[in-house]
């Protein structure tokens, strides 16, 4: 199981808490992130992490290419709908190659919690 995992600027503490929540079982599956998310995941969990470029650079997009390449199987994408600065990943490319694929988005941490449930068996 490959799952993506992507957070503004504002959310990425919210990151850390979700994936220390599930860390036994996202521990099971290839976690491919965004650069800067990846990092603070890595180094806060110790789980092990794919990290892609960061946002500004184009890891979301290279993401976003792995999901049109049937390559991932969950994204959970913690934005900030509030706060969301310029330089920070735009959710509107993924969530239509998530839709054109019919791979699950999750966009908060409630819709997250229940990708992993239904994905992963955590709950």
């Amino acid at each position: 199981m490959r799952l993506a995992l992507i957070a503004h600027d504002e959310l990425k503490d919210e990151m850390v808490a979700f994936v220390t929540a599930h860390a036994d079982a996202l521990g099971e599956c290839e976690l491919v992130t965004t650069g800067t998310t990846g990092k603070r995941i890595a180094d806060e969990t110790g789980l092990a992490v794919n990290r892609q470029a960061s946002g500004p650079y184009g890891g979301d997009l290279q993401i976003g290419g792995q999901i049109a390449d049937g390559a991932i199987d969950g994204v959970v994408f913690l934005r900030d709908p509030l706060t969301a600065q310029a330089h920070e990943p735009d959710i509107s490319a993924l969530l239509r190659v998530c839709d054109v694929k019919d791979i699950p988005l999750a966009t908060n941490v409630a819709s997250a919690d229940l990708l992993v449930e239904g994905l992963l068996g955590d709950g």
